[in-house]
């Protein structure tokens, strides 16, 4: 952070030089200023700067019109055509400040929304036939614009064919439903039913365009900043004033809503997290790589969501504890629901370090479940992922575990501190990361208290989505051959480290009021082999596919990621005891290889693919619900995942140092439930039970050597 402190430094005296009386003017041009600001920030401060281009103006080109226009549903050809003039131009008016293509595809968008808002409601006034053979495509990166308003105004009709249909449908379906509970209920006609599927349709478009009647200008200039800033790679980002204020929000601990993370890729809303603790994991309600198609309040018409910007419809889906909210999901397997949710408070407590012991036949093994590398930065003492999982080894210790599994799945990291501090427990001293900054500074982070607080057998599981700090950590145990590390092929691939920038910070005497911030990459990780853990992540010592196997997951599959590199090692000693790793890695993949729930597990990943690459859908009702039924049928056939149980117990241990109230409860009501929840979980965990029998092969040696210690004590 000491090059962002010159180059705050440097800034104040170029904007100083560009006129500051400018800035203090009747009419004052905020986005010109930030948009020097950001251009200015992102050149000096970025890790790895992209060079301000030709290329570079195509690719902001591109990305700004698919954030402006994704679905294709409002420009016509010819209004891309006209903006073309200035894909070679944008690096230019960046440069200079200036905001010519960005005022005229605004003013365009707003011009074209009208129109559309002047059409809709005829193109709703006929009835739709569900009994021709007919379907729309859906693949928004490949599909062309339309030529004409004619033409335009045939895509819409079309999309509101499918979305009437979808409502059809699910009417239909309930009224077979009352129909068959009740032999005196009349059923309604279909053409009732068509009716009031379009009604249906109309409403949830006007409800659209009343969001979008609430975004103002500054709004569309962020999806351009943005459109600038993603050029950096993934991770570099501008958070507008009101969005700074929810990120601010979600750091601080606590999320009031469903409980889950969401991306918008390819026009869709995907669930990529399942926070511990909120409604959606304690009801066991959706899973990450479900879409959301459609958000109801409580009984209030469902409005389509994915043609909105991901904030808005995060917006539909928060509200506050105790109220409900129906989401409409298409599941991983293609099945399409309507789940009801209860909102909650989703505390931070649900991400903190926890365990439980495994009991295999004789013997006794322990699991460590960490969500998060969590810490209070403003105090470090207080309470951190390194101080707690050092209570939980212990306590697993004390109960003459022989073997412990660190479970990483879904960690997408958080304090490099910790990660450091917890290195250090399963080695006895040594470097454990290092980081090369901007300006090409290098530091080699290290474990300097000499020490073990485990120095037994250790799996460390993890997934595609393990990220960043886990990786860290991960890398490190697997670079000094400490544990084996099992799980997907790969981790995340994030190797990067980002800082909010508070832009307002940038110029003293603002008169134009909240600039906002930019998230900007500053660091990049290497491995103490030289690696970096960006794009490549860890590689995993035994793969265990799992259903994501054929999905683009991971920072290799975003757009403009940096790229991977090697810089010289740091000097380590590797682990001197084995433990059988040899023996238990090649144990461990002959049992994967003859599981037939692996070879089932494969089936249903290359199922999720072809879901995932299928943009076609019936718009003809016998079709439609034919297709359904086949997703329903297929799914069926991995019930065997979900049914399996293991022969192993499990026995969730409370907190270490967990301090229970004068009546005995735990502080939380809700917190033996959680837990008691959480190793139901475990025991019907595929990964779990092969990590134990990882452990089993690990621990002859060890266990005799615990023997030995009892003796001589």
């Amino acid at each position: 952070m000491r090059k962002l402190g010159i180059i705050v430094v440097g800034l104040l005296i170029v904007i100083s030089s560009w006129g500051f009386s400018k800035y203090n003017s009747p009419n004052p041009d905020k986005d010109k200023l930030l948009l020097e600001i950001i251009a200015y920030v992102l050149e000096r401060g970025h890790y790895d700067p992209t060079e301000v281009n030709d290329e570079f103006s195509e690719q902001v080109f591109h990305k700004y019109i698919e954030g402006l226009d994704g679905q294709h549903r409002f420009f016509l050809q010819a209004d891309v055509s006209n903006f073309k003039r200035y894909k070679t131009q944008i690096d230019d008016q960046l440069k200079a400040a200036e905001l010519a293509f960005f005022d005229l595809t605004y003013q365009r968008l707003q011009e074209r929304m009208e129109q559309v808002k002047g059409f809709y409601k005829d193109l709703l006034q006929k009835p739709f036939d569900f009994s021709k053979a007919d379907n729309i495509t859906l693949d928004y990166e490949n599909m062309p614009y339309a030529t004409n308003l004619n033409e335009l105004k045939s895509i819409w009709r079309k999309r509101f064919k499918l979305s009437s249909l979808e409502y059809y449908a699910s009417k239909k379906a309930n009224e077979k439903k009352l129909a068959a509970a009740d032999s005196t209920y009349t059923m309604q006609t279909d053409v009732a039913l068509e009716k009031a599927a379009r009604e249906q349709t109309q409403e949830n478009i006007e409800d659209f365009f009343d969001i979008i009647a609430d975004l103002e200008r500054k709004d569309w200039f962020s999806i351009y900043v943005n459109a600038i800033a993603a050029q950096f790679d993934p991770h570099t980002n501008y958070f507008a004033p009101e969005d700074k204020d929810r990120f601010d929000t979600n750091m601080s601990g606590k999320y009031q809503g469903i409980g889950a993370r969401l991306q918008k890729k390819n026009q869709e809303v995907t669930i990529v997290e399942i926070i511990s603790g909120g409604p959606i994991w304690r009801d066991k309600l959706l899973e990450s790589g479900d879409v959301i198609l459609k958000v109801a309040q409580k009984n209030e018409t469902p409005v389509e969501i994915s043609g909105m910007r991901l904030d808005d419809a995060i917006k539909m889906i928060k509200g506050p504890s105790g109220t409900q909210v129906y989401l409409t999901v298409k599941r991983i397997d293609g099945t399409v629901e309507v789940v009801e949710i209860t909102r909650d408070v989703v505390e931070l407590e649900e991400v903190y370090a926890r365990s439980s012991l495994i009991k295999k036949g004789n013997k006794t093994y322990g699991i460590i479940a960490l969500p998060k590398f969590y810490v209070n930065f403003t105090d470090y003492q207080e309470r951190n992922a390194a101080t707690d999982v050092k209570k939980e080894l212990q306590q697993l210790k004390d109960k003459n575990v022989s073997g412990i599994i660190l479970d990483l799945r879904n960690n997408g990291g958080g304090s490099l501190k910790t990660v450091v501090d917890m290195t250090g427990y399963f080695i006895d001293e040594g470097p454990v990361v290092q980081v090369k900054s901007v300006g090409n500074r290098k530091e080699v982070l290290r474990d300097t208290d000499r020490g073990i607080v485990w120095d037994g057998p250790l799996v460390v599981l993890v997934n595609e989505f393990s990220a960043s700090a886990s990786e860290i950590l991960a890398a490190a145990l697997q670079d000094y051959e400490r544990a084996i590390i099992l799980g997907s092929k790969q981790t995340f691939g994030k190797g990067t480290v980002q800082n909010m920038i508070d832009l307002n910070r940038i110029i003293s005497g603002n008169t134009y009021g909240d600039l906002g911030a930019l998230k900007i990459t500053t660091d990049k990780f290497y491995r103490i082999n030289g690696g970096s853990t960006q794009l490549e992540g860890v590689k995993s010592d035994v793969v265990f596919p799992n259903r994501f196997k054929y999905v683009d997951v991971g920072e290799k599959d975003q757009e403009n990621p940096l790229e991977w590199d090697r810089i010289s090692p740091a000097p380590f000693k590797k682990w001197d005891r084995n433990f059988n790793f040899e023996y238990a890695v090649s144990n461990s993949k002959k049992r994967i290889a003859s599981n037939p729930l692996v070879a089932l597990i494969d089936k249903q990943a290359q199922r999720i693919k072809e879901q995932q690459n299928d943009y076609t859908f019936s718009l003809n009702y016998q079709s439609y619900t034919e297709e359904r039924e086949a997703d329903k049928a297929i799914s069926e056939q991995y019930k065997k995942l979900k049914d399996y149980t293991s022969d192993n117990n499990f026995t969730w241990l409370p907190e270490a140092g967990i301090k229970k109230l004068p009546t005995g409860d735990f502080p939380n009501k809700d917190y033996a439930e959680k837990r008691k929840r959480w190793a139901e979980g475990l025991k019907k965990d595929l990964y779990i039970a092969e990590a134990v029998n990882i452990l089993e092969d690990m621990s002859v040696n060890f266990q005799t050597k615990q023997k030995v210690a009892q003796i001589k004590n």
